[in-house]
């Protein structure tokens, strides 16, 4: 049974599609203006896992992530490079494909640009409007949030105390200084669209509104993002959609964390921002992405050059499993892939997931050293497709395990102890030892690894080591 958090609800809750066996699913992307930096790297994989969790599960999936092609930051920047605005963000949309495709991120099913839905922003703006909850105000077009009674229960807000912290610049013509821009009337220099109030162009959050309902109706099952969108966007979205369809608008609302730097949020005001391409030279790429899911979606993630080691060690330990493997092949179901749909059905605890890969994986080795090839094939075939689910192990092993990280190079030296491959292969040995009640081969071999500096951990799922 699928439960996700809803953060409309704050609970984890039973999962029940709108249509059976159908998914519909909305995103908020970029905002293409800069380089993607590993605060959007963790958005975009985690609503990525999420993707193709629901695919595995037999979900028929429609995945739509939008493009933010014009808003205030766009037009500062192409204004500050004096460049035209379409030539800023397609130079950025280009960049933001190319990290995604490094990463593994698939791409959705649709990628709408605000700049291409112009006309159904202006509809739906116009029915918000005729309906009672806009109005037109020297050129601008703003949302009446006192129009709108649940305002704030996504954020879980009160009205009286966003008012006594707000404040309206001067030139606005807002009725109540929470109302909010739905169209905005042309400045000089800008780009402008015509609408039935003047030139201008649209406010940020009615895009997304007009964009999603466009491509999923007006009642569709998950809307994701960061944290940071929560309020005001995924509020004043909802207050849009349901006002201007009539109905419900989203069922299930999910949020991702925020990375952290030295346990600070990453921002460029604090000179620990980084871009996708700064990291991606000193690390392979899927190691970023184990990096990301190993910790649960919803919470924070410290961004530190010993969680990526210790992420890329514990994938170079699955693709060591991997090597030698015969004919690795697909197999029935097992007690992993069950296991695995359990941790994943609990509000996709990728965290959960890699452990119970890397569980596997030694009962792999173990199959190996005993030569069993039969079940190693069985279970490396598994492995490769649970891991698949989780964007990893897209490599072919001897290829990943013959390239070092410039984050591990040189770690496995012999002043500084075994190697990887030798510690699994001495766990595998000693397990197969266990298997066969030979204990003294056993005791051997976790005495040789101690004086090595590696402990041996022996649980329920098997042994895992650790250096001292």
């Amino acid at each position: 049974m699928l439960r996700i958090h809803n953060s409309l609800t704050g609970r984890k809750e039973r999962f029940r599609e709108i249509e059976p066996g159908k998914v519909r699913m909305y995103c908020c992307g970029l905002t293409v203006y800069d380089y993607p930096h590993v605060g959007h790297a963790r958005m975009l994989i985690v609503f990525d896992v999420v993707r193709r969790y629901l695919r595995w599960r037999g979900y028929d999936v429609t995945f739509v992530r939008n493009i933010t092609d014009i808003d205030d930051n766009i037009i500062e920047r192409a204004r500050e490079n004096g460049e035209p605005v379409e030539s800023l963000t397609a130079r950025f949309i280009a960049a933001m494909n190319e990290d995604c495709d490094a990463l593994g991120i698939e791409r959705p099913d649709f990628e709408p640009r605000a700049t291409e839905y112009m006309p159904q922003i202006i509809d739906m703006i116009g029915a918000l409007i005729e309906k009672g909850y806009a109005y037109v105000a020297d050129g601008d077009v703003l949302y009446s949030v006192s129009k709108f009674p649940a305002y704030g229960r996504l954020s879980g807000k009160k009205l009286e105390d966003l008012r006594a912290g707000a404040r309206v610049e001067i030139g606005e013509h807002k009725r109540d200084p929470l109302d909010f821009a739905l169209w905005k009337a042309a400045k000089p220099g800008e780009p402008t669209w015509d609408s039935p109030w003047g030139p201008g162009r649209p406010g940020w959050h009615i895009e997304c509104s007009a964009m999603s309902t466009t491509l999923l109706g007006p009642h569709f099952d998950i809307h994701g993002g960061g944290m940071d969108l929560k309020f005001p966007h995924h509020e004043n979205e909802i207050a849009q959609s349901c006002a201007a369809c009539g109905s419900k608008f989203v069922n299930v609302w999910m949020h991702n964390g925020h990375i952290r730097v030295k346990d600070e949020k990453m921002s460029k005001s604090l000179g620990n921002f980084f871009t996708v391409r700064e990291v991606l030279p000193q690390l392979r790429p899927e190691v970023l992405r184990a990096f990301v899911i190993s910790s649960h979606y919803r919470g924070p993630i410290n961004y530190s050059e010993e969680n990526l080691r210790q992420a890329d060690a514990a994938l170079s330990r699955l693709y060591l499993a991997l090597r030698d493997v015969r004919s690795a092949r697909p197999a029935p179901s097992t007690e992993w892939s069950e296991r695995f749909r359990e941790v994943m059905d609990d509000d996709f605890n990728t965290a959960e997931a890699l452990s119970v890969l890397q569980t596997q994986a030694r009962e792999l080795n173990s199959a190996k050293a005993a030569g069993d090839d039969a079940r190693a094939a069985e279970l490396a075939g598994e492995l490769k497709e649970l891991a698949s689910v989780l964007g990893l192990l897209q490599h072919e092993p001897g290829e990943w395990l013959a390239t070092a990280s410039r984050l591990t190079a040189g770690e496995t030296s012999a002043a500084d102890g075994p190697g990887d491959e030798e510690i699994e292969g001495l766990v595998a040995a000693r397990t197969a030892a266990r298997a066969g009640k030979n204990w003294a081969e056993s005791d051997r071999i976790r005495d040789e690894l101690a004086a090595k500096g590696v402990i041996l951990e022996d649980g329920p799922g098997g042994t895992s080591w650790r250096r001292k």
